[in-house]
């Protein structure tokens, strides 16, 4: 299982989650990836695969839009899909 990144975060892309992330599964970053893939991407997402649940990213989001997957509200349901096809077509820099 996984963190997700929902909607909420569209617009805000607050980078607090990749700073507390121990195995850099969050991207695009500014950091990580560059500014270009920041400012391109509408939000920010989680790998599934990288991820190891250790929810350090869910207390740091201001706009709370992580969850683990079980626990993702209905309204956010889509955001599961949006996340893992993110990263279906993701080069990582």
């Amino acid at each position: 299982m996984a963190h997700v990144i929902t909607q909420r975060c569209i617009g805000v892309k607050d980078q607090s989650c990749v700073e507390v992330c121990p195995v850099d599964c969050i991207h695009p970053s500014s950091e990580l990836d560059g500014q270009e893939a920041f400012d391109a991407a509408a939000q920010l997402y989680i790998d599934p695969e990288v991820c190891i649940d250790c929810g350090a990213c869910v207390s740091v989001c201001p706009v709370e839009a992580i969850f683990y997957l079980d626990d993702v509200p209905d309204e956010y349901q889509e955001d599961i899909e949006t996340n893992r096809q993110f990263y279906l077509t993701w080069i990582p820099k």
